[in-house]
C-alpha cells in the first residue's frame, strides 16, 4: 500500500483551482515540517536497516499504530519516525519487554491518538465555523492554516494530561496495595474490586431524529460533557462513552453510588434548562434528557482501557430495566451500601434477565 501524500495528484481545471491547490500544498508542507520534525528522507528499508530489524517489523509498527505503511523504498519517513521505531525496538532489546506487550502499547497509542487528534481537529472546525459563520469546507481550510500554530500548545497539554493520569493511576495502585492484605483462597478471581455503572440516555433515537450534523454534535457533546463532569466531581472515572451511554467506575461502592445518583439527577434536571441555551438546537434536542443507571459492586478485569467481567454485564442489564432518572443495583451491592445513612434502598420484584437468570433489582436513591 502506498503511503498517501497529503494532497491528491489531480490536475486543476482553472487558474483559481491551481492557486488554491498551491496554497493548500504549501500549508501541508508547513504542517509536515512543524509536526514531523523534518523532511521525509527515509524509506521503510532505511528504518529497518538502521534498527537492525526486518522490513516486516517496520511495516507492522506502522500498521499497529494505525497508519498506512509505504513501499519499501519510498522516502516518506522523517528522522522522528526513525527514532520512534528505534524506541519501540529498544523496549524489547533494552527494557526486556515482550514483543506482544510492545505491540499492545503501540496499538493503544495509535487507537487513542487517532481518536484524540480527530476529536480535537473537529472541535476546532466547529469553533471556526460557528465564530466566523463559515461553511464546513472553509472552516476546515482555516483550521489547516492554523494547525502548525496550535499543535505545540495541544501537544504540551497532552503531555501534561498524560503525566497526570499516570500519576493518578500510580496513586490508586499504592492505595490498593496498602489495603490489599491477604487476597484469600480464590486466586482465580478477577483482580480489581470496583463499582461499575452504566448511564444510558432515554429515547436517544427519538430525541435526535431530524437533527442536522451541528445540532447532533452539540447534543451528544453536551451529554458527554455533563456526564463526565458529574462522574469526575463525585470521585469516579469515565471508562468510555458509547454514543448515548457512558460507562464509569469508582474505587468503592459508596463513591459509585454518589456517581450513579448524581447522573440520574443531573442529566434529568439540569439539561432541561441548559440544553436550550445551545445555539441553533432543534426542538428534538430540547427538554429533559433523563438517563437510566445501573450500578454493581464487584471484581473486574481492566484491559485495553476498558473493564470486563460479569459485574459489567450485570450493570448493563440493570440499566436496561431501570426507569428514567432512577438507579438500580443488585442485592450484593445493596448489602454493601446498606450501612450508609445517606442512601435509600428499595427492594423490587425479581426479574428474569436473559443469560443471568432471576435477579432482584434494588432501587437506589439519596436519603438527603
Amino acid at each position: 500500500m502506498n503511503y498517501p501524500r497529503p494532497v491528491p495528484d489531480e490536475g486543476p481545471t482553472t487558474p483559481h483551482d491551481a492557486a488554491e491547490r498551491a496554497a493548500v500544498e504549501s500549508t501541508v508542507e508547513e504542517i509536515d515540517a512543524a509536526l514531523l520534525g523534518g523532511p521525509r528522507t527515509h524509506s521503510a528499508q532505511d528504518l529497518a536497516d538502521r534498527a537492525d530489524i526486518g522490513l516486516d517489523v517496520v511495516r507492522g509498527f506502522w500498521s499497529t499504530l494505525g497508519l498506512p505503511h509505504a513501499d519499501a523504498d519510498d522516502d516518506v519517513y522523517t528522522e522522528s519516525d526513525a527514532q520512534a521505531v528505534d524506541r519501540a525496538v529498544g523496549l524489547v532489546r533494552d527494557s526486556g519487554l515482550d514483543l506482544r506487550t510492545v505491540i499492545t502499547l503501540t496499538r493503544a497509542l495509535g487507537h487513542t491518538s487517532d481518536r484524540l487528534a480527530l476529536w480535537q481537529v473537529e472541535a476546532l472546525v466547529e469553533d471556526m465555523s460557528t465564530r466566523y459563520e463559515l461553511d464546513d469546507a472553509t472552516a476546515r481550510l482555516l483550521v489547516l492554516d492554523r494547525l502548525a500554530e496550535l499543535a505545540p500548545i495541544l501537544e504540551a497539554q497532552l503531555l501534561h494530561s498524560y503525566r497526570r493520569q499516570l500519576a493518578a493511576i500510580a496513586g490508586r495502585y499504592a492505595a490498593e496495595f496498602a489495603e490489599l492484605g491477604d487476597p484469600g483462597p480464590d486466586r482465580t478471581a478477577l483482580p480489581l474490586a470496583r463499582a461499575v455503572g452504566f448511564a444510558d440516555m432515554v429515547s436517544f433515537t427519538r430525541r435526535t431524529a431530524g437533527l442536522g450534523s451541528t445540532d447532533l454534535s452539540q447534543f451528544v457533546q453536551r451529554f458527554e460533557t455533563a456526564a463526565r463532569d458529574v462522574v469526575t466531581a463525585a470521585g469516579g472515572r469515565v471508562v468510555k462513552t458509547i454514543g448515548d451511554a457512558v460507562l464509569f467506575v469508582a474505587d468503592d461502592a459508596a463513591t459509585g453510588a454518589r456517581v450513579a445518583i448524581g447522573l440520574a439527577d443531573a442529566l434529568g434536571r439540569e439539561l432541561d434548562s441548559d440544553v436550550v441555551r445551545l445555539a441553533g438546537l432543534a426542538d428534538g434536542a430540547r427538554g429533559v434528557t433523563p438517563v437510566r443507571v445501573g450500578l454493581v459492586w464487584g471484581r473486574v478485569l481492566s484491559r485495553f482501557g476498558d473493564v470486563f467481567g460479569p459485574t459489567v454485564n450485570l450493570a448493563a442489564r440493570l440499566t436496561d430495566i431501570a426507569e428514567p432518572s432512577t438507579v438500580l443495583v443488585d442485592t450484593e451491592t445493596a448489602r454493601v451500601l446498606a450501612g450508609d445513612p445517606g442512601l435509600v434502598l428499595e427492594h423490587l420484584e425479581p426479574v428474569e434477565l436473559h443469560g443471568l437468570g432471576l435477579v432482584q433489582p434494588v432501587r437506589l436513591s439519596s436519603g438527603v
